[in-house]
């Protein structure tokens, strides 16, 4: 298992932790650009607008809670970079 499928299992398992790092990660190696906002803003950046994700970067701590992986989960199905 490489290392993108490992990082993915673990965002769609919902009962492990998933950390900040590891999301710029796995969004890295799906081929978005991390453009930092104002503030705590983020946006992954993909060269489509409908691939686009924005977000907030965790405070404090670097733990994604579990809506806003939901959320990154559509984006990446609507956006057919996972099933």
């Amino acid at each position: 298992m490489s290392k993108n499928e490992k990082l993915l299992a673990k965002l769609l398992n919902e009962q492990s932790a998933f950390t900040w790092p590891e999301l710029v990660t796995l969004l890295g190696r799906l081929g978005y650009t991390q453009i930092e906002g104002a503030g705590s803003r983020v946006r992954f950046d993909k060269g489509d607008p409908c691939a686009m994700i924005t977000l907030h970067k965790p405070h404090p701590g670097n733990e994604l809670k579990h809506y806003i992986r939901r959320q990154i989960i559509e984006q990446l199905k609507s956006g057919e970079l996972i099933q």
